[in-house]
């Protein structure tokens, strides 16, 4: 069973220095995956759709050069993929170790992974459906941590 992490965000948007607002969902992905990276360990990023891929993408472009994650959306890069991919359809996850999902949707085949890192929005709605993921995971018997943001 793999270890899942869920961190409770506690703002929709955040600005990094420069930057215009961005979701906090997808900086705080951002930065967990060149957090894993840095372990040597690869991710997948689970989006809901290639728009928030696509964020992800320019997001992980805009680290400092000491934080470079190689990484490519689903279909790019090479063979194999690159350490880090990012993707958008749920059925085409990659065998990688760690999985951050920040879809907001429930992953079928979540037992592939060694990590799951998933997130507690603060809309309501979003929140509850974080709480449902939360519970199917502990009912399957993952490790559960749940952490601040």
């Amino acid at each position: 069973m793999p270890a899942v992490r869920f961190y409770a965000l506690a703002e929709a948007s955040v600005s990094p220095a420069g930057h215009d607002s961005v979701p906090a969902v997808c900086a705080k992905a951002c930065e967990l995956t060149a957090e894993l990276y840095s372990q040597k360990k690869k991710s997948v990023v689970l989006c809901a759709d290639q728009a928030q891929a696509e964020a992800v993408d320019q997001l992980l472009w805009q680290l400092p050069a000491a934080r470079f994650v190689p990484h490519n959306l689903t279909g790019e890069g090479p063979n194999g993929g690159a350490p880090v991919e990012i993707v958008w359809q749920p059925q085409s996850l990659p065998r990688k170790q760690c999985l951050i999902n920040v879809s907001g949707k429930m992953v079928d085949n979540f037992n592939q992974f060694q990590q799951i890192i998933d997130f507690v929005p603060v809309e309501e709605t979003a929140k509850q459906q974080a709480r449902e993921r939360y519970k199917q995971f502990q009912q399957a018997g993952c490790q559960m941590q749940f952490l601040p943001a």
